[in-house]
């Protein structure tokens, strides 16, 4: 009796597997099989692209001290990774956009320190527009905290590179930036001036 309920039970096993069918136990219809897939390279696959580096893009952020942190340390990361493998057309780029992200904290030697390391590369490279763009910024930072004979030397740089290589909108833009600063001589510098933080100093004395 056990053998044949045995064999009976194997039937109905065999026979419920060998449909392959999805079945809704309330209104009790059978679905289709599900399609399997035959194509199994990754050119079916859909990557979302990503932002090409080597242009310096505008980061909108709210004025928490959050957003300007996750921001730094997203820039400084690509930055590293591209100076680690010599990628040093995109670095100079990253480093400008720290920079930028400096001035917009008033953290003004910070943001000259990155833009003098972006200009090396970019002369270095060639890369006349952004040479000028990093002294555009140069003259402004300095501008800002009053060293206007400094100001106008980079744009001076800025408008002699820029009138050589035809650049005509660059030269138009540097000499209005030019007539700007001159205009601004008579005003107070900024004070709201934040510096690079020291590294803590250890107090414990060697035995």
């Amino acid at each position: 009796m056990r053998f044949t309920l045995l064999i009976i039970c194997c039937v109905f096993s065999l026979s419920a597997s060998a449909q392959w069918y999805r079945i809704d136990l309330k209104s009790h219809k059978r679905f289709p099989l599900i399609e399997q897939v035959t194509d199994h390279s990754v050119s079916r696959i859909h990557i979302t692209p990503v932002l090409k580096p080597g242009k310096i893009h505008n980061i909108t952020l709210d004025r928490s001290e959050y957003s300007f942190q996750a921001a730094e340390n997203m820039v400084m990361r690509t930055a590293q990774h591209n100076m680690r493998f010599r990628v040093y057309t995109d670095a100079s780029y990253n480093f400008s956009e720290l920079a930028r992200l400096y001035i917009q904290q008033n953290r003004y030697s910070e943001a000259k320190w990155y833009l003098l390391q972006s200009n090396i590369i970019s002369r270095q490279q060639n890369d006349d527009k952004h040479t000028i763009a990093n002294l555009i910024d140069l003259a402004t930072i300095k501008s800002d905290l009053g060293d206007y004979t400094q100001a106008q030397q980079d744009l001076t740089e800025a408008h002699d590179i820029a009138s050589v290589k035809g650049f005509n909108v660059d030269v138009t833009a540097i000499e209005k930036k030019m007539a700007l600063i001159k205009q601004n001589k008579n005003n107070a510098p900024k004070t709201d001036v934040r510096y690079a933080e020291a590294p803590p100093v250890s107090t414990s004395k060697a035995e």
